[in-house]
């Protein structure tokens, strides 16, 4: 039996969505999320994907650390997110919001407090990791 679809939203429709820019593309974008929200639609929000959001909205759009990853928290608590790792995935953007580090290094740590090794050379990861 064939398990159903889901859908893989790409940065910018959750960028359209959050900063609502470009009025028409923000509606579609709305209308597809309230879906998600009420669980009607299931999605994976990719960890690539999130990382490219983290990056566009701070960088791109100037929007503080703590708004973004917030934003991006909300989003992934939607009940039609059907991620495996939606937790540590809420985990990596905490810390982000928390920390100095950039979101890639709090994914690799959320990642190795679910249980994985981190292989890495980098002393604030290093320190991070052993202190969560």
């Amino acid at each position: 039996m064939k398990k159903p679809a889901k859908s893989l939203p790409d940065t910018n429709i959750i960028v359209r969505y959050l900063i609502a820019d470009d009025s028409a593309l923000h509606e579609k974008a709305k209308v597809f999320f309230d879906k998600v929200r009420h669980g009607e639609v299931r999605a994976v929000i990719l960890e690539s994907v999130v990382a490219e959001c983290i990056y566009v909205l701070t960088k791109i759009y100037k929007v503080p650390k703590d708004r973004a990853a917030g934003s991006l928290i909300d989003l992934l608590r939607y009940k039609g997110i059907a991620n495996d790792d939606q937790q540590e995935l809420i985990r990596a953007l905490t810390l982000f919001s928390d920390q100095g580090l950039d979101i890639v290094d709090c994914i690799l740590c959320a990642k190795t407090a679910a249980g994985d090794h981190l292989f890495t050379f980098d002393a604030d990861l290093q320190r991070l990791v052993r202190s969560t």
